[in-house]
């Protein structure tokens, strides 16, 4: 069942704030399958964490990744939210939609010459350094343009968030980070180089961490280690501890083990002391619950002791579930008889792939073809992923805000599609009879 009181049956039929479903899906410019977000969810999530946290001095960049819709961007930035982003591309979104130069961090373990360059030019407030190979790059790049960047060092702490290994990013074995030992090495480094202000340290230890006891020791590390930097004379004045706050995506399974209560306190604990400003990154913490992919029942076939239920939305909209095995809830628009049986069934897409499947023997009622669904918890990681595999058209999306709904990307034609690409001029040429 929905998460959020913005995602909720009335009389029946599930709306998004006060806007029906089937109204969106009746509409030719948005019909299924559709991205849809709550304006209202999103405020919702980011007042929330913004109060949890408000003691212990930490500021807010969103991770852009998980959503870089305009809209979403636009909005977090009337709430006050800075941004973290991981190429040129985002740091332009982030701009674009009114998020300040000085509210933008960049991350990111690949970084081109290119995007360095741009991220001067832009003059945002950090880059945060994940190898040695960049950082001279970044010298480089500062030195000719007799500019100097604001970087901190982003320290791999080696601890285990007990996540999906796909989301894992602080321990020895992924490419994220320098290994915490190697710290004080490459800030001597880094001063010895022009064009570089050392200003601080960042971490990021992974994403769907449902357990206080990773973070309570990447903390502690964090702070050991920004103790030894500054006894070794290095200005580490602000702090980066990277984002992995939990989405629940199957309403049926257990709460995380902690509250943002619990997860304020541990920062007061282990990083009060060092009383310098902090940067929070979450991504779907904010924004994962507020959305749903709205799609609509194509076919239902039973083969063997096998139902499916084959819908109009595909993996090319939502990855997640072939990319991680990822659970989401998925429920009728119409809410069901709840004396009608349900029976298992696998909820397959179109896709020409096995893997085009986001559900396998998941209790559903009686539906018939034409009936509306909703895939929960898409807000994160949906839109963003989507591809034209199997020359499929993009969904549409569509942020709500109360009875108003507005389509923040259209889909687009085929025409379109197929005008984005061009064919080589000797391929146009008559062949020799």
């Amino acid at each position: 069942m929905p998460t959020t009181p913005h995602i909720a049956y009335r009389a029946g039929i599930l709306h998004m704030e006060a806007t029906p479903l089937p109204r969106l899906a009746a509409d030719p410019a948005v019909s299924t399958p559709a991205h849809c977000v709550s304006a209202a969810a999103i405020t919702d999530r980011y007042h929330t964490l913004a109060e949890a946290t408000a003691a212990t001095n930490t500021a807010i960049h969103y991770a852009v990744k998980a959503n870089p819709s305009l809209a979403v961007l636009s909005l977090l930035a009337r709430l006050g939210a800075g941004a973290d982003t991981v190429s040129a591309g985002e740091i332009r979104r982030a701009l674009a939609a009114g998020i300040p130069a000085s509210r933008i961090l960049f991350s990111g373990v690949g970084k081109s010459a290119e995007e360095l360059a741009f991220a001067l030019e832009a003059d945002i407030v950090r880059i945060n350094i994940e190898s040695t190979s960049e950082l001279r790059l970044l010298s480089a790049i500062a030195a000719r343009r007799n500019t100097t960047a604001d970087i901190a060092i982003r320290i791999n702490p080696d601890i285990d968030p007990r996540t999906h290994r796909k989301i894992t990013t602080g321990t020895r074995a992924d490419k994220f980070g320098i290994p915490w030992r190697d710290c004080e090495a490459t800030l001597a480094e880094a001063a010895a180089l022009p064009g570089l202000r050392i200003t601080g340290l960042a971490m990021h230890i992974g994403s769907q961490i449902t357990a206080l006891a990773p973070y309570e020791a990447a903390f502690r590390r964090l702070a050991e280690t920004t103790a030894a930097m500054r006894a070794q004379g290095y200005p580490i004045a602000h702090l980066d501890i990277g984002g992995g706050l939990p989405t629940r995506y199957d309403a049926a399974a257990p709460a995380p083990a902690f509250s943002l209560a619990d997860y304020a306190a541990a920062i007061r604990a282990h990083l009060a002391p060092l009383a310098c400003p902090l940067a929070i990154e979450p991504g779907r913490a904010l924004i994962a619950d507020a959305g749903l992919l709205l799609t609509r029942l194509l076919h239902e076939k039973h083969a063997a002791d096998k139902r499916f239920l084959i819908i109009d939305a595909g993996m090319n909209d939502l990855l997640r579930p072939a990319l991680y095995d990822a659970h989401h809830d998925i429920v009728p628009v119409s809410r069901p008889d709840a004396a009608a049986p349900a029976s298992p069934a696998d909820i397959v897409g179109p896709i020409c792939e096995s893997s085009d499947r986001f559900a396998a023997d998941r209790p559903m009622p009686p539906l018939t073809s034409g009936d509306l669904l909703a895939i929960l918890q898409t807000g994160a990681y949906g839109a963003c992923l989507a591809s034209t595999y199997n020359s499929r058209l993009p969904a549409a999306e569509v942020m709500v805000s109360g009875t108003r709904a507005h389509i923040t990307r259209p889909r687009p034609t085929h025409d379109e599609l197929l005008a984005a690409e061009s064919i080589p001029p000797w391929l146009t040429e008559p062949t020799d009879p």
